[in-house]
């Protein structure tokens, strides 16, 4: 919502301002098809130059992320560290059991009962593993906690390319924005003959590319980037919740320390209080 409040609010101050100063939209309007169709198909083509249909594919899905804003809420932390409970009280008391659910989450009755952590093959993943490696006696969490996070970090840095496309595209644009104005001038030149009047308006055409190129660098594309950046940078403390409740797991602290562990390592906005959680892990272990 704050997203299309910021865009509204874009286009009012900046057209309202020059229409309040006497500017006339007619110009602009007229020579705007024009212009967009030279500036924008540039940049659609350099952005899909620059990018594999796979990386283009994943870049357009991530601009949705300026609206949706994060995939995690404040209940999906709440409820990944009563999986995390259920998954670690299991391993401690019967890790013969624990193995229907980490070889096959798809159809355990523990990630069931959080359908959409379950549907997160990243997150899954992230937990069957460490659980297998912590099954095998793996003597050394230090090592473990190394791994984990330079997995992370490989898949947040795979992420992160669709803000670099983005930002890419709107380093370009002020750059179209020229290309533009300079074709619009050449136009103009050819024209040299013409009265004041319509050289004026010819030269005024031209010059709606330079704004544009701007307007839409740093107006749009530019906070878009920086906006999917944002989000996924926020998603990524899920996984690295994750992280730290398994090893403190592999420390051998107690089910109950592991998950306040990751209480505490949850980020502010999302953290749950300590005796939410309590009542959560309460129903937990009466679901059980």
């Amino acid at each position: 919502m704050i997203s299309i409040v910021g865009i509204i609010i874009i286009f009012v101050m900046v057209f309202g301002g020059y229409t309040l100063a006497g500017g006339k939209m007619g110009m602009i309007l007229k020579a705007l098809p024009f212009e967009l169709m030279m500036i924008g198909g540039a940049a659609i083509g350099a952005f899909a130059l620059s990018n594999q249909g796979a990386d283009a594919k994943h870049t357009l899905k991530d601009m949705g992320k300026v609206f949706k804003g994060p995939n995690w809420k404040n209940e999906d932390y709440r409820d990944l560290l009563c999986l995390l409970f259920e998954l670690i009280r299991l391993a401690r008391a019967n890790p013969v059991g624990l193995e229907e659910h980490i070889e096959g989450p798809e159809e355990s009755s523990i990630f069931g009962r959080y359908p959409k952590i379950q549907a997160d093959s990243e997150a899954v993943s992230l937990i069957c593993d460490t659980l297998r490696t912590a099954s095998m006696n793996y003597d050394d969490p230090h090592q473990v906690e190394e791994v984990l996070e330079k997995r992370i970090e490989a898949s947040l840095h795979h992420k992160l390319h669709s803000t670099h496309a983005l930002q890419a595209v709107a380093d370009a644009l002020p750059a179209l924005g020229i290309v533009a104005a300079v074709l619009g001038v050449i136009k103009t030149m050819a024209s040299i003959d013409q009265p004041p009047e319509i050289l004026g308006k010819m030269i005024g055409g031209a010059l709606v590319g330079t704004f544009l190129g701007v307007f839409l660098a740093y107006g749009f594309m530019g906070p878009f980037a920086a906006k999917v950046k944002s989000v996924i940078e926020e998603d990524a403390h899920f996984y690295q919740l994750i992280r730290e409740v398994l090893v403190a797991n592999l420390h051998r602290h107690t089910p109950n320390i592991c998950i306040e562990v990751g209480r505490q390592n949850t980020p502010s906005q999302h953290r749950p209080s300590y005796s939410d959680l309590e009542e959560a892990l309460k129903a937990t272990k009466d679901a059980a």
